[in-house]
């Protein structure tokens, strides 16, 4: 993409109402625009990183055995009493009315309508396990949003719904999400550490929060130290195995991990004192397992083996896209801008030409970007007059992993910078060697 003609609104200066890192960056990059409290209109450079993350999420699901559908981000108020949830949720739901005065709201979550879906269709034992997942934008009228779409009230969500005949088979199927999104997470440039948390509104009685460590974290979480180095499962994760499944999540759990809501302190202390890490997290994921708690009052029942009819069990697994990208940021930025790992990076190489006009620039320029997009790589160059100052600062401020800088001097001696944007190293390199070395 020639930056000539792409939309990239640049902000020189930090935006006042920005308090985080991501905020503040997301702005300044031109990712975001806010269009009211808590809601953003996602620009060009920010939608090509939300993808991205989405992309990952939506091949980790696959692979665990979730199944894609997409369901409506408007719901009836109907399907919610039934549940008992219209009038608990609390004003976080936004409650509306349609032209013919029936009680409709903007999802805040899918529990209910998943299972109205599941027991339309699904009558037999036979059919399960069974996990359905979306990705999906949802609405919460937060109080206070604030960090961006950190805590925004619309936000972009992955939800997935496990559908089990029995408890063994749930546990199952919430050992498959838990290895999911390990995955999904590593694959992101993110280390996540699954710590025991807090069921809240959705209920049930086993959950874990995924946390990232950041000094912005929200609250204060507490861990053993040997999160930090795990190996993740790989891409031969025994999914279809449950006693091998089991001893993945078994390990993972085996040292202490829990958020604030569920720290203990005496257990946290008998961890070593130089493994006993407490620091401020950001959770990127929630997974719940919660038995019957919606089966049961929306009649959501199969015939068992025995012919007999049984609730459900039922589990949820929710990722933020929107959030995680805020998440990658706080991980990874530095003191001119974003540090983007290369999975999620909005463009893979970032072309600089230094003179545009000059026609051996624009000949050695033209050849690169050429040469790049011919090899299936996303490049972003800079061909417009700004000062080469200012094409710098941009590179820095977008955080694309690698940048390539022709001017007139160093083509004249036959070279192009190569720069890694993580590492900071430099290398003066002929055209021809700096495209085999992206390239290859």
């Amino acid at each position: 993409m020639r930056l000539s003609r792409y939309f990239l609104p640049i902000l020189k200066e930090n935006p006042k109402e920005a308090e985080i890192v991501s905020h503040r960056l997301m702005l300044r990059a031109g990712m975001l625009r806010q269009e009211s409290a808590g809601i953003y209109a996602w620009l060009p450079l920010g939608k090509r990183v939300l993808d991205k993350v989405c992309n990952i999420v939506r091949e980790e699901q696959n692979r665990s055995g979730a199944i894609e559908l997409l369901m409506p981000t408007i719901q009836s108020a109907d399907l919610w009493r039934e549940s008992g949830r219209y009038d608990d949720y609390g004003k976080e739901m936004l409650r509306i009315k349609d032209r013919h005065e029936r009680d409709m709201l903007y999802g805040p979550t899918n529990e209910e309508m998943i299972t109205e879906i599941f027991r339309g269709y699904v009558r037999s034992y036979r059919d399960l396990p069974l996990n359905l997942y979306h990705i999906q934008w949802k609405f919460r009228d937060e109080v206070r949003p604030r960090f961006g779409v950190m805590r925004s009230r619309e936000f972009l969500m992955k939800d997935a719904y496990s559908f089990d005949v029995d408890q063994a088979g749930a546990v199952h199927s919430y050992n498959k999400m838990f290895v999911a999104y390990l995955r999904t997470f590593a694959r992101l440039g993110l280390r996540a550490i699954p710590m025991v948390a807090d069921t809240g509104p959705i209920g049930g009685n086993l959950s874990h929060e995924f946390i990232i460590l950041a000094d912005t974290g929200e609250s204060e979480v507490f861990c053993h130290a040997d999160y930090l180095n795990k190996a993740i499962p790989g891409e031969d994760a025994p999914f279809d195995n449950r006693a091998g499944l089991q001893s993945v999540v078994d390990d993972w759990t085996s040292l202490y991990a829990a958020t604030s809501e569920k720290h203990d302190e005496a257990a946290f202390t008998q961890a070593p004192k130089d493994k006993q890490l407490s620091a401020r997290g950001i959770e990127v994921g929630h997974i719940f397992y919660f038995g019957t708690k919606y089966s049961e009052p929306l009649k959501a029942v199969v015939a068992g083996s025995d012919g007999k009819e049984v609730p459900v069990h039922m589990g949820s697994y929710g990722i933020g896209p929107s959030r995680l990208v805020a998440a990658i940021i706080e991980a990874s930025h530095d003191e001119n801008g974003i540090v983007w790992p290369e999975a999620v990076a909005p463009f893979h190489v970032g072309l600089a030409n230094l003179k545009p006009g000059d026609a051996a620039v624009d000949a050695a320029c033209d050849g690169l970007y050429s040469g790049l997009r011919n090899a299936g790589i996303d490049v972003l160059y800079d061909d417009t007059a700004e000062r080469p100052g200012a094409k710098f600062a941009t590179l820095d401020l977008i955080g694309l992993p690698w940048q390539v800088v022709a001017g007139p001097k160093g083509i004249a001696a036959g070279e192009v910078e190569l720069k890694n944007r993580k590492t900071g190293e430099r290398h003066s390199l002929s055209p021809e060697s700096a495209l085999a070395r992206l390239t290859g």
